[in-house]
């Protein structure tokens, strides 16, 4: 874990059915102490004195019809209600967008593999970012409508990649990943075997090098929750 962090605090909720790559990556990746919780098991924090939230991603869809789900999006929608800096990562960002009023859908495609995204508006989250950047990304659902009031500030072609509403971020993409996570989710994924080995040959030094600009929104987003906090004490 990263050091200097002044005792900021995160609440990880964990929809990753115990993926250990998942923890590990966010560890790493979030300069914080994280309070970890296995949502798809039911845990979920019994309030809100963090200073930030962290939804993971998962290999559920938002609108399946499982028991767990909908306490996670009311939690995810409660902590907005309580201007908590929020941050949703794949399928944490499908949940946001639900949560806050938005809406998911299979976009009948897979994107998966390092691909390029752009940022379509300003935003303190992809400060010191490149406006077009790589990124590796896995899914087949989407978010097809923003919630009321919420800011597009990212997209490629296969549509939108990130999102704002108030101290609430969401992103399509996987910025925690590292190499060895990429290769593991790509061989998991029903996809026909051409695409698969497309997939794991793009997974090199130079395009993990390149996507690493992306993990600067971790320490954009913990800059702000410290910023918040600071503010909320003053």
């Amino acid at each position: 874990m990263k050091q200097g962090h002044g005792n900021l605090r995160f609440a990880l909720l964990d929809a990753s059915h115990g993926d250990s790559n998942t923890r590990r990556n966010f560890r790493r990746e979030l300069d914080a102490d994280l309070a970890e919780f296995d949502a798809t098991e039911g845990e979920l924090p019994s309030h809100f004195d963090f200073d930030g939230v962290v939804v993971t991603g998962s290999r559920a869809s938002v609108y399946w019809d499982e028991k767990w789900i909908p306490p996670l999006a009311e939690y995810v929608a409660d902590a907005a209600e309580h201007d908590m800096p929020i941050l949703g990562v794949c399928y944490g960002h499908q949940l946001l967008a639900t949560a806050l009023g938005g809406h998911v859908q299979d976009m009948g495609e897979y994107e998966i593999g390092y691909r390029e995204v752009s940022q379509t508006a300003e935003d303190e989250l992809f400060e010191g970012i490149d406006e077009t950047f790589t990124v590796f990304t896995t899914h087949s659902d989407a978010v097809a409508e923003l919630p009321e009031g919420a800011e597009l500030i990212a997209e490629n072609e296969y549509g939108v990649h990130a999102f704002r509403k108030g101290h609430a971020w969401g992103v399509q993409f996987h910025p925690e990943y590292d190499p060895d996570t990429a290769a593991e989710v790509t061989k998991g994924k029903d996809l026909p075997d051409e695409r698969i080995q497309s997939v794991l040959d793009g997974i090199t030094a130079e395009n993990y090098d390149a996507a690493c600009e992306a993990k600067r929104l971790f320490d954009n987003f913990t800059a702000y929750a410290r910023r918040i906090r600071s503010e909320a004490t003053a």
